[in-house]
């Protein structure tokens, strides 16, 4: 996972949909600070927020974990198989915090 690639992608669809990294933010019930720390490459989001914050950006999970808008909706084997990884990973993740 390339946290630089991951803020730049984030930075640049939030930009196009003409929003402020505060506007961001308020969806995604975090702080402005924390907008700019994934946006620099300091942090990642939390998993908790990966699937509303593609939702709000027009991505797929995947596209938002590689950094990379996927041009090929067509996945490999491997590829849909990472992403239903991530995506066990990311409701095991909001089931606990749920509990």
């Amino acid at each position: 996972m390339d946290k630089k690639k991951i803020g730049n992608l984030i930075s640049a669809l939030r930009k196009e949909k003409g929003m402020t990294q505060k506007d961001l933010a308020e969806r995604l019930h975090v702080s402005d600070r924390t907008v700019s720390k994934w946006e620099r490459g300091a942090g990642v989001p939390d998993a908790s927020l990966m699937i509303g914050l593609s939702d709000i950006l027009g991505i797929t999970v995947n596209e938002l974990l590689t950094g990379e808008r996927s041009t090929d909706r067509n996945y490999t084997p491997e590829a849909k198989e990472e992403i239903k990884e991530a995506t066990t990973v990311i409701f095991k993740h909001i089931n606990a915090r749920q509990k």
